[in-house]
């Protein structure tokens, strides 16, 4: 790549532009606009991402000091603070929606054939939500409870890869287990379901697909059981039984048989029983990949450590939506850069380099080749193992 060309406009050669301007095309999000396009806005807000910038202010004094860098940046318009508001405030979310949503597909095919621990052909999704908190008073549209305001993440993530399949922005007050209407299911797939969202009626509708799932069972269900298989104790599992729901409208809602397997995790000190429609797969293969389902909290906890969605650049909707599928984006977009360009760093550590090194006039792949970082407080070592 051009050496005279710096990091972040060498990074943002990887966004398929092309793209973009479909999603811009799509809502009018141009309309009327006069210097400060989509593509200024979405550059604008990577930047304050990936330099981890806190405020409107922030952005604006920091672009502005490089102020003679910003064309060769990609910007073609001026950035002040007001100007970004505006833009937060009115330009439609659903633009940096469909472009995150475009980069995770593209992503996806990157890490199609990664290894996540178990070996299965299928393809296997682990689905949960996670909370972002809003101070009430400044985001009174988002009222969770009398005195919280809130917007729920609900994530379906692809276990061969840090990937996202699925991502949607709801009301914190809403219920986490209707966001399974929203799924698609895939035939053959596997999904996997803490027990917050053990509906039975929902669950059916994922055999019905032919797709499979997993899904922690509660201690009051009823249950008839008709068959039993030997287990190895020694291996913590307790039992392996086919079961017919018991009852009245649990039995209704799935009439069919479910495979009920039990394990003790003796290290932890507790007891699981799993619920699922399969019953090809060893009764062990199916606690190996509900263990999987840990990597979606921890893509959770990871995003809310590393990108900025805490502190939000405006207080409408509109613009709380933009900055988390902005973020999305820019996550999915490093993920992307990391496949490509053969790299073995984690994503932590790519973020942390490019932080640094941005305004760089040097080739990015040697940036993020070449530089070594020695961290003293790791948040995580299974969180790093996660994002590698």
């Amino acid at each position: 790549m051009n050496t005279g060309r710096t990091v972040f406009a060498q990074l943002m050669e990887f966004l398929p532009h092309a793209e973009f301007q479909k999603c811009v095309a799509r809502y009018d999000g141009e309309h009327k606009t006069k210097s400060f396009s989509c593509f200024d806005q979405f550059l604008s807000l990577a930047f304050a991402q990936l330099t981890f910038r806190e405020s409107l202010r922030d952005i604006e004094a920091c672009l502005r000091a490089v102020g003679p860098k910003l064309y060769h940046m990609g910007f073609r318009g001026g950035v002040s603070r007001n100007t970004l508001a505006n833009a937060n405030a009115v330009r439609d979310w659903r633009i940096y929606q469909d472009f995150a949503l475009e980069l995770i597909r593209q992503a996806r095919k990157l890490y199609a054939h990664d290894d996540f621990g178990v070996r299965l052909s299928q393809t296997v999704y682990a689905f949960d939500a996670s909370t972002i908190d809003l101070c009430l008073s400044v985001f009174p549209w988002a009222k969770f409870r009398s005195t919280k305001g809130g917007v729920k993440l609900n994530t379906l993530l692809d276990l061969r890869g840090p990937i996202p399949a699925f991502v949607h922005i709801s009301a914190a007050k809403q219920h986490e287990v209707s966001a399974l209407d929203l799924l698609s299911f895939e035939a053959g797939a596997f999904y996997i379901f803490d027990r917050g969202f053990l509906d039975f009626k929902r669950l059916y509708r994922a055999h019905q697909s032919r797709s499979f799932f997993i899904i922690r069972g509660k201690r009051n269900l009823r249950f008839i059981r008709r068959y039993s298989q030997p287990v190895k104790k020694e291996t913590g599992l307790r039992f392996d039984q086919t079961i017919l729901l018991k009852g009245f409208y649990s039995s209704l809602e799935y009439p069919e048989p479910l495979r009920r397997v039990g394990l003790v995790d003796a290290a932890a000190a507790k007891r699981y029983v799993f619920l699922t429609n399969n019953f090809d797969l060893a009764a062990s293969t199916i606690a190996k990949l509900y263990r999987a389902r840990w990597r979606v909290e921890l893509f959770f906890k990871w995003i809310k450590q590393h990108l900025r969605i805490k502190a939000f650049y405006g207080t409408s909707e509109n613009a709380v939506k933009t900055q988390i599928w902005t973020a999305i984006a820019v996550y999915v977009l490093v993920a992307i850069v990391k496949k490509r360009l053969g790299l073995e760093k984690s994503l932590y550590e790519i973020l942390q380099i490019l932080s640094v090194s941005l305004l760089e006039k040097t080739p990015i792949s040697a940036a993020l080749s070449d530089f070594s970082l020695t961290f003293q407080d790791e948040q995580s070592e299974n969180q790093l193992k996660l994002l590698l």
